[in-house]
């Protein structure tokens, strides 16, 4: 990848990957997440994600979707604990026209009330939609849990009795004062000269308000080992077990982005799907999930089975990070997880929008873009001893459980 680098004088800072495509993305990567919200505005940040598309001083919402509509594109956005995307996807040689828009919504959004009153029962239709598919709403009640009494403790979709009083005024103030200059990367990737794309970005962002972002964030106590058992009356038992880890600038980051592909990555060879489903035929899906922040993360693995064989599937899942922990993995067994990970690593960095996303959070939250080739290499440098230390947060008495059924 060539990748470009430049900071507007009023610090907004700017990222190009420069590649040979006719598909090209660019967008705003915001350092703004559900963390950042106050108690009784939960689901603030979700509600203006949505939001920011409904109306500016220069654009109504109809003019809005069909921007990039119109020539092919799309306009998407998402919010998680930490952070905000904002993005468009397009032939490329209409780059300037997804700029000129992503620069319009951040600067000038208005936030109509009739608008609001409208894409509110949305939200609270995408929220009900998510308690009714129990294999997704049992992460953030294990999260809720996991990271309770914290600012990372609620649903990034927030609650209803706060999403129904959410207005205009909240949405600017929360836009006014976190989607700033110093708080945001902007990113793009495609054929486009870097310097042509500077330009574009100074021309449209150059004027923006030079202000800091006003905000504390608190990294979350460490909560006692739980395990919790809600009856939902399904058919399937669906369970997430895990544990909090480091952050992302933790030395072994690289070691438990290895562990976590080992456990319950995608290929079909996972320690867990082999041992859960091959062998014993106790689940359908299991999988591992990493989260990494910029103060704390979490592990969790995910389980659906009959609800007799939630116990069994808890114990091996015990055992063997325990194992993990404990015993060192030998270096062949390690070269062959490593080289399975990095496989997988390339095959995703062949999709621009991997390209995208990656150089966003690249440089919004570690100030530069690693290469994939400086990920295998960090990846390819963990050591057996750095898994085994790694797998020792996963330790049995410290894994906490959530089961619905």
């Amino acid at each position: 990848m060539n990748i470009h680098y430049h900071t507007l004088p009023n610090g907004l800072r700017l990222v190009h990957v420069n590649v040979a495509t006719q598909v090209a993305w660019c967008g705003l990567a915001v350092n703004a997440g559900s963390r950042d919200e106050r108690e009784g505005q939960y689901g603030l940040a979700h509600f203006v994600e949505h939001t920011i598309f409904k109306g500016t001083s220069h654009r109504r919402a109809w003019h809005i979707l069909n921007r990039m509509e119109r020539v092919g594109g799309e306009l998407n956005a998402y919010t998680t604990k930490e952070g905000t995307m904002i993005y468009s996807v397009f032939p490329q040689v209409h780059l300037a026209r997804a700029v000129d828009l992503l620069a319009d919504l951040v600067q000038w959004s208005v936030f109509p009330r009739g608008e609001l009153d409208r894409e509110r029962d949305v939200v609270l239709e995408e929220a009900a939609s998510y308690r009714d598919t129990p294999s997704d709403a049992i992460y953030d009640d294990f999260e809720d849990l996991l990271l309770a009494g914290s600012e990372l403790g609620h649903n990034i979709l927030g609650r209803k009795e706060d999403l129904e009083r959410l207005t205009s005024e909240d949405c600017l103030r929360y836009l006014k004062t976190l989607y700033v200059p110093g708080n945001m990367v902007f990113f793009s990737v495609g054929p486009e000269r870097p310097e042509r794309v500077f330009r574009m970005a100074e021309k449209c962002f150059g004027t923006m308000s030079h202000s800091m972002a006003k905000r504390q964030r608190m990294a979350p106590d460490e909560v006692a080992p739980f395990k919790q058992v809600v009856t939902i009356g399904t058919h399937q038992a669906h369970t997430v077990v895990g544990t909090r880890l480091p952050h992302m600038g933790h030395p072994l980051r690289y070691a438990l982005m290895l562990l976590n592909n080992i456990l319950g990555g995608p290929g079909m060879n996972s320690l867990l799907n082999v041992e859960l489903r091959e062998r014993r035929g106790y689940v359908y899906t299991v999988e591992s999930t990493l989260t990494l922040l910029s103060d704390c993360g979490w592990l969790e693995i995910y389980l659906g089975c009959d609800p007799d064989d939630v116990r069994s599937s808890l114990h091996v899942i015990e055992r063997i990070t325990t194992r993990l922990g404990q015993e060192l993995l030998t270096d062949r067994r390690l070269e062959a997880y490593k080289k399975q990970y990095c496989g997988q690593l390339v095959v995703a960095a062949d999709s621009t929008e991997f390209m995208a996303m990656r150089a966003g959070r690249g440089l919004l939250y570690h100030g530069n873009v690693a290469t994939i080739n400086e990920t295998i290499d960090r990846i390819m440098a963990v050591t057996p001893a750095q898994v085994a230390q790694a797998a020792s947060y996963l330790a049995a008495d410290r894994l906490s459980s959530l089961t619905f059924r």
